[in-house]
């Protein structure tokens, strides 16, 4: 059994990868958008 929290423990690390380079693309839109100003 200790492979499904080795699986949810894979699963959470990938998400928040994926999150926090969805939140660095959209940081640095948003910072392009404010310098063109």
């Amino acid at each position: 059994m200790w492979y499904f929290s080795w699986i949810l423990g894979i699963g959470v690390a990938l998400a928040f990868g994926i999150i926090n380079v969805m939140w660095l693309e959209a940081r640095r839109t948003a910072d392009a958008a404010k310098a063109k100003r």
